[in-house]
Parts: C-alpha cells; structure tokens; sequence
C-alpha cells in the first residue's frame, strides 16, 4: 500500500495516510517536468502546463483483490504497479493531501509509456 506521512499533527505524532485505489483504479503520482526547454532555456511556473493536454505519471498502488484459491492478492487493475503512464490532465480524483497524487480509473489511462536507452 502506498503511504505517505501527512503534514497534520496529533499529540506530537503525525499520522500516516495509507491509500489503496477500490474497484478498476490506480493511485498515479503526477512526474513534475523540468523548468528548461530542450534548448535550456528556462520556462516559467505555469507555462508548461498551459501546453500539455497529458501527464506522465508512476503507478504507485493498483486495486488488489484475493485469489480464491491461492489466497494470495492479485492485481485486478490491468495496469502494472510501477508502470509509467499517460493520462489526459483533467483526469483523476486529487488527493486532498498531495496535489501530485491521482487516483485515476484504468480506462482512462490513454496509454503505458517504456522508457528505452538507445546507444
């Protein structure tokens, strides 16, 4: 399960947050792009947005559920926990606490992308 440490405290403690995605969804951390164009030259904040209709994120937690005869718990989603993927902007529920987490149905996922080195 993915889990991240909130930024709100109780008693001293600060709690942990545990997602785990239900039914046919991912939970996708957004990657943030670099703030130089391919020539260098520095981008402002917000203007690459304005240019991308997509987003490249990472499969961080996929929908399990138990195998009845194994019971072992399998992936349900289609989508492989790891896996680089495409998704459309507006797409995804935002998680309240981390802007770059989306929990995103796997049918609107457009695409997984494979990064390949060429030599």
């Amino acid at each position: 399960m993915y889990s991240r440490n909130s930024n709100a405290t109780r008693g001293g403690t600060k709690p942990l947050r545990k997602i785990s995605p239900l039914g046919m969804r991912v939970l996708v951390k957004i990657r943030k792009d670099d703030d130089t164009t391919d020539s260098g030259l520095y981008l402002p904040e917000g203007s690459r947005e304005h240019q991308e209709e997509s987003f490249l994120g990472e499969v961080l937690e996929v929908a399990i559920a138990l195998d009845d005869e194994t019971d072992e718990e399998a992936n349900i989603s289609g989508v492989p926990l790891g896996a680089l993927v495409l998704i459309p902007k507006e797409i995804g529920v935002r998680v309240p606490w981390d802007d770059s987490l989306r929990i995103v149905e796997t049918s609107e996922i457009l695409a997984i992308v494979y990064e390949v080195s060429v030599s």
